[in-house]
């Protein structure tokens, strides 16, 4: 990039004027990684000040039986193979009620497409987990499996969202949305749910009054070009709705197990840097979303740490169990980060921590790093 279109695109970003598609795909181009993680933090410290959020929370997977066979996917399990799982609602209700003493305050839920299990299963469960942690917010399903939802059930994703409401669920997750572009998207995904479903479903959502996360899976088969149009597609649907709490870049993990589900088992994982410029040119794009975040599962410790300085304002809470990343490989980060865990992590980073809730009310801020401990080295987190 020359000198003259950055001086261009950084006047844009301080003056706070929208950036074009044109632009993100320069910012993409530009190999000034220190330039862009500025601008971004720029960005990221006017929406939030120096704060990262974080939440106490436990992911739960139902099911990983699914019909569907995505490329990028070491989740999926067929019927009958081995390892294949579906959870009775009463051992769903004991695995979160392990968290209930860490103050809890989300579970997040999110299945395969089980080809066989009755539709009714799934509000039965949100009744189940809601009576038995009332003051934890349910965020379950995605668009991806709303849209399965509909085919299984023949309601309307209208009716599906009402009853799945009234069981208790506060927000869908963002997944299901990989890469929206067909070029892309054909390759990668097997199942129905393209943009046009995804908006609508997420559309839906925010016209009840749900806030809801939105993703974007990088780092496999797609040029930055995608992810700028990917990116611009949310901004637009946020223009409309104002019901997207948080973007969520999620870096694409190739399988380090070998296993053949996962088509794209040996395509090289997204750089530290590529990462970095992936949340700082998302955070600079995506101006209308309060949040980015860095969900450490995907990204590890450090490079987590570091994307707080490069847009991202979010570290995702302590999981406990993410089988969707770990069942792919041996990347080294841990199944469970506790809440002093992710305070240190924060300070450490230079930042302070704030606990938050699922739509980002906040539960408790707390004290920022201690300036002294910068006198003395400090060992890096791995």
């Amino acid at each position: 990039m020359d000198a003259g279109r950055q001086r261009e695109l950084e006047a844009k970003v301080l003056s706070g004027d929208r950036l074009s598609y044109d632009d993100g795909v320069a910012l993409y181009d530009s190999d000034d990684l220190a330039w862009l993680g500025e601008l971004a933090h720029h960005v990221r410290t006017v929406k939030n000040g120096d704060r990262t959020f974080f939440n106490v929370n436990r992911h739960l997977n139902l099911t990983n039986v699914c019909a569907a066979s995505c490329a990028y996917c070491s989740f999926q399990r067929k019927p009958g193979e081995t390892d294949a799982y579906t959870m009775r609602i009463e051992q769903a209700v004991e695995l979160a009620k392990q968290m209930e003493p860490e103050g809890i305050t989300e579970l997040h839920i999110v299945n395969g497409l089980h080809p066989t299990l009755p539709w009714r299963y799934y509000p039965r469960s949100l009744k189940a987990l809601k009576a038995a942690l009332p003051n934890v917010a349910l965020k379950a399903f995605t668009a991806t499996e709303i849209h399965w939802f509909e085919e299984i059930s023949g309601l309307s994703a209208d009716e599906i969202l009402d009853e799945l409401i009234d069981a208790g669920l506060e927000s869908l997750t963002g997944g299901g949305a990989e890469i929206f572009d067909w070029e892309v998207r054909q390759k990668i995904v097997d199942h129905k749910t393209h943009w046009e479903d995804w908006s609508r479903i997420h559309r839906l959502a925010h016209s009840k009054g749900l806030k809801t996360p939105c993703t974007m899976l990088y780092g496999h088969i797609e040029e930055p070009r995608h992810r700028v149009d990917h990116v611009l597609r949310l901004r637009e649907l946020q223009d409309e709705t104002g019901g997207f709490v948080v973007f969520i870049p999620l870096r694409f993990q190739h399988d380090a197990n070998g296993d053949p589900r996962n088509r794209l088992m040996t395509q090289p994982m997204a750089t530290g840097a590529e990462a970095l410029k992936t949340f700082a040119v998302s955070r600079l794009l995506f101006d209308n979303v309060p949040h980015v975040k860095a969900f450490w599962v995907m990204h590890g410790l450090t490079t987590s740490q570091l994307a707080l300085s490069h847009g991202a304002d979010d570290l995702d809470g302590s999981v406990v169990e993410y089988k969707i990343t770990h069942d792919a490989d041996h990347f080294g980060t841990p199944n469970t980060m506790h809440r002093d865990d992710l305070l240190e992590l924060i300070r450490d980073a230079g930042f302070t921590p704030v606990e938050r809730d699922t739509r980002y009310n906040v539960i408790r801020e707390f004290d920022g790093p201690d300036k002294g401990r910068r006198d003395a080295p400090q060992p890096m987190p791995v």
